[in-house]
């Protein structure tokens, strides 16, 4: 029998060659850790915004001029906001999904589409929207209603909710349980919330549901971290139970009821929604508390998430910052409303008591006749009352249109880059209305001053005018 000479070189090339091989099919067929988000919006150039339904995560996407866009999501799985400034798609993430999101933006409701592999997700998303719309109507008809219809017509929507769930081809069966379950959660939610919506709806604020009618939520269990994850009115029911416990807890203890719900929940047993609603409540209060310290500290001692607590530190030390006696953070060449620019520093020498709105604000509207009247109560003191709005640049029509409707007073002035403008990120504004107290020499009296109709504010006034 021959003998084949082998070339030691080409045997050791050969050798790698199977290796390189091997490794990059066992790197291919690896657990994916994103989702890839595709799509076409004609007629959107510019940035797309994806940010998760808690808020947890937020993702800017670029489009081409031809309206595409395609990006990788590494985050946990959960619902998502697809964003174009106008328009809002909801989707599902999870790690390993493909969904391609197409749409005019000149006619999007009606020609919004999904494809991809796991498609069936937005499709349900979209008819399940639509279908809520549908049979929720006038809000203020529904909301208005009496318990008994009202809660017939809840269970009508879950009804046909679940039908469109059972019937929607494509839908992955770990989506279409937990979805169920969502379902049950949203109906229990809406019993939740129907007293305060009542109340406002039919202008009736003493009203009191029956007793009995919540009965449906006794012995709800609150410690399902699937449910928290997968659905948001598990988690608001979560917070609201929190929230009653907290109350009770403030009354008792003679606390500020910020520090009494962070205590109630340092007291929850699972770790992942502990950690989750210690975050969402510090990351989007934290800027409005009453004492920085013993809400940190509660925080700090309560949470498990490094991830978490790095921000929620950040945000303190910025905080901290903003003390009072601290140096304020200024603002220049703000856009006034009577013409020109103005700055903090040209209004040194009085009291500076500032309010950041924007036109869209439900609350900062409720405001403005109870700021009509301190402005009017203390027009001949040492105090400048300054309006900085939010409202984005392409808004400025809005913004003018708004101050001579309702007649505002005081200084209006437009934030150079709305959320984004260097004074407002320096006193880490989360949330509107805002407001803020500097004294004539550019120092911070309060970064988080009495609101115009909380009776603190006149007080504070009468202490340092």
């Amino acid at each position: 029998m021959d003998t084949i000479k082998t070339n030691p070189m080409k045997k050791t090339i050969y050798i790698l060659l199977v290796m390189t091989l091997v490794l990059v099919s066992c790197k291919q067929t690896g657990p994916v850790d994103y989702a890839l988000v595709s799509g076409n919006i004609t007629g959107k150039e510019g940035e797309l915004t994806l940010m998760s339904e808690d808020r947890t995560f937020s993702k800017t996407l670029e489009s081409g001029k031809d309206g595409s866009f395609s990006d990788t999501i590494r985050t946990k799985p959960g619902h998502f906001f697809l964003r174009d400034g106008k328009n809002v798609v909801r989707l599902y993430l999870a790690p390993g999904n493909e969904v391609r999101v197409n749409a005019d933006a000149g006619d999007f409701d009606n020609t919004l589409s999904f494809s991809g592999k796991d498609a069936a997700s937005g499709r349900y998303l979209k008819l399940k929207g639509k279908t809520i719309t549908d049979l929720t109507g006038d809000m203020k008809s529904f909301y208005a209603q009496d318990e008994t219809a009202y809660r017939e017509a809840n269970k009508g929507i879950g009804t046909a909710l679940e039908k469109i769930l059972d019937s929607m081809p494509g839908l992955d069966e770990g989506f279409i349980r937990k979805e169920k379950r969502n379902l049950h959660y949203e109906y229990l939610n809406a019993l939740n919330i129907y007293q305060n919506y009542y109340a406002h709806f039919a202008d009736d604020p003493d009203f009191k549901v029956s007793d009995g009618f919540l009965d449906e939520l006794a012995g709800m269990d609150y410690n399902l971290v699937e449910d928290y994850n997968f659905s948001s009115s598990y988690r608001q029911l979560l917070q609201d139970h929190y929230r009653e416990r907290s109350g009770k807890l403030s009354e008792s203890d003679s606390l500020p009821g910020e520090i009494a719900y962070m205590k109630v929940l340092t007291t929850i047993p699972d770790e992942t929604i502990r950690n989750g609603l210690l975050f969402g409540h510090a990351s989007n209060n934290i800027t409005f508390v009453s004492d920085l310290e013993a809400y940190y500290s509660i925080y700090a001692s309560a949470s498990t998430d490094e991830e978490n607590n790095a921000v929620i530190k950040k945000s303190y030390e910025e905080l901290k910052a903003l003390s009072g006696g601290n140096p304020s953070p200024v603002f220049s060449g703000y856009e006034n409303y009577e013409g020109g620019t103005t700055s903090l520093n040209d209004l040194r020498g009085k009291y500076v008591y500032i309010d950041v709105w924007a036109t869209w604000c439900g609350p900062c509207k409720a405001e403005i006749p109870f700021l009509k009247e301190v402005e009017e109560e203390y027009r001949d003191r040492n105090v400048e009352f300054v309006s900085i709005s939010v409202d984005r640049n392409k808004d400025r029509d809005k913004w003018k249109a708004m101050i001579a409707e309702k007649e505002l007073k005081g200084v209006q002035l437009l934030a150079d880059k709305d959320w984004e403008s260097d004074f407002v990120k320096a006193y880490v504004i989360k949330g509107i209305p805002k407001f803020i107290l500097i004294d004539p020499e550019g120092k911070i009296v309060s970064s988080n001053a009495p609101r115009p109709s909380d009776p603190e504010l006149k007080k504070l006034f009468e202490e340092v005018l």
